[in-house]
């Protein structure tokens, strides 16, 4: 069984596990039993009600955060022609087709954080699907990372552009921000995410959708909300 720090022990003292807390309550008991000396980053975790074996119940996809994620992301873009340039201006910081491929499968290159590529691409990074799948890094149409538009979705990511997806328990998970964000701009990047998501219920599902939705802090205490705070 994993130990836990004297930190998180200490600061898990602050948060009630039998109660759900209101956004507004969360946020701030979030931000005060963060046990970062840097900047930490604030999850949100939401178990829902689905069966991730059947395909119709598999949740994958992106939202755009009102106020970003307080991350820059590294962008990788593989295509041609006129994307390429319009990818450059639009500001990815690397851009390319067969060179870039070549580059990650000879070199083993990463120094990306997520790749956006137009469909013709598509199956030339399928023969490296081996090396990208595994680190979470195959472009997916649903996800938008798959366009005939590179330049708006970089656009996008540069805004606060997250990717969403079940786990094999059922559970989604996605950032809202920086315990350096004031509570205003962090209460409405979750009620976005939390909404957007809410929306999503396959037609398949029976009863609730959402069990539960909790955030946390890097390394902190995981703090229950109360579904009734959000206009689900």
């Amino acid at each position: 069984m994993k130990k836990l720090g004297k930190k998180y022990v200490e600061a898990s003292k602050s948060v009630d596990k039998n109660k759900e807390y209101t956004i507004e309550e969360a946020i701030k008991l979030v931000k005060s039993t963060s046990i970062t000396k840097f900047d930490g980053t604030i999850d949100f975790a939401i178990k829902l009600n689905v069966d991730p074996k059947k395909a119709d119940q598999q949740l994958r996809g992106s939202l755009v955060l009102p106020h970003g994620t307080g991350k820059t992301k590294r962008i990788l873009v593989i295509t041609k022609g006129s994307n390429a340039e319009e990818a450059k201006k639009a500001g990815a910081d690397y851009v390319g087709d067969m060179d870039m491929i070549e580059k990650i499968q000879k070199e083993n290159w990463f120094d990306f954080d997520v790749i956006v590529a137009t469909p013709d691409m598509m199956p030339e990074l399928g023969r490296i699907g081996k090396i990208l799948g595994p680190k979470g890094l195959m472009p997916n149409p649903k996800t938008n990372t798959v366009t005939t538009t590179p330049a708006k979705v970089i656009e996008d990511i540069k805004k606060g552009m997250v990717e969403y997806r079940t786990d094999s328990y059922g559970n989604i998970h996605g950032v809202i921000g920086k315990t350096s964000f004031d509570d205003k701009k962090l209460k409405e990047n979750l009620e976005f995410a939390v909404t957007s998501i809410a929306k999503l219920k396959p037609a398949t599902v029976k009863g609730k959708f959402m069990h539960s939705i909790t955030i946390s802090a890097t390394m902190g205490p995981g703090v229950k909300l109360d579904k009734n705070s959000f206009d689900i």
